[in-house]
């Protein structure tokens, strides 16, 4: 109590709790906004995928590097990056996955393009009347070379072109 009334007295001593408010904003500011933003997915060279045949209900659980293009019946799944995000963060994994199919005409159609979530595959799902697949993880290059379902060059059919008419070296005059 004694310390309390000399501080008083003494001339230039000021009160110093305004600039500890204002050190706990700043603070706050930088955990709370600035650092979650930089936390960023890492990329894997391999994804984990599940496909269903919904006729047969035969269910494949395969592996497939990024770059490359794998075949489950008449779909083409082309894997085109796979990140993950650090094991601190919200567990998330997403593919960004090229699929189409060849039907009896030999003409390609784009079935989906685009990124799949593996924490919520509803939220960007392929829409096909036949066949589901999904993203299951990212994996690290712990995988061979090449898987025995991943195709060579030579055989893998055309994707459609990018305007969408799902006809592959069509010309439009």
């Amino acid at each position: 109590m004694i310390l309390r009334k000399m501080r008083r007295k003494q001339p230039g001593n000021k009160p110093h709790y305004r600039y500890g408010a204002v050190i706990c904003t700043a603070l706050f500011f930088v955990f709370a906004v600035i650092l979650p933003a930089k936390a960023e997915m890492r990329s894997y060279p391999v994804v984990k995928l599940q496909s269903l045949d919904k006729i047969t209900a035969r269910a494949e659980i395969f592996e497939a590097r990024v770059g490359s293009t794998v075949k489950f019946g008449p779909l083409y799944i082309k894997v085109q990056s796979c990140r993950k995000s650090d094991p601190i963060d919200e567990p998330e994994s997403a593919s960004f996955l090229q699929i189409w199919e060849i039907d009896e005409e030999n003409e390609a159609q784009w079935v989906f393009s685009g990124w799949m979530f593996a924490s919520s595959p509803a939220l960007s799902p392929m829409d096909h009347p036949i066949y589901d697949v999904w993203v299951l993880d990212c994996l690290s290059d712990q995988a061979p070379e090449k898987k025995e379902d991943e195709l060579d060059s030579s055989e893998i059919q055309p994707a459609p072109n990018e305007d969408g008419d799902g006809v592959t070296g069509s010309t439009d005059n």
